[in-house]
């Protein structure tokens, strides 16, 4: 697994992983746990992982629909 996305915003991630299902590429969230235990502050971001074989096409994805990945 690869890292696509880091956000503090989750319609961002929400957004992001729509996108990448529409294409037919896993994703997996990760530090969901973390970010509700900051009390929804924002400090805390979210990861979005994907394939490594897939990462360079999701990152297109994201460029595509003016996405910033955050890192």
């Amino acid at each position: 697994m690869k890292e696509l996305l880091r956000s503090t915003d989750p319609t961002i991630i929400a957004f992001a992983t729509a996108l990448l299902r529409g294409e037919d590429i896993d994703c997996f969230e990760l530090d969901v746990n973390m970010s509700v235990l900051e009390g929804g502050i924002g400090i805390f971001p979210r990861r979005l992982m994907v394939r490594t074989e897939d990462h360079d096409v999701a990152t297109r994805v994201m460029h595509d629909n003016d996405i910033p990945l955050g890192k």
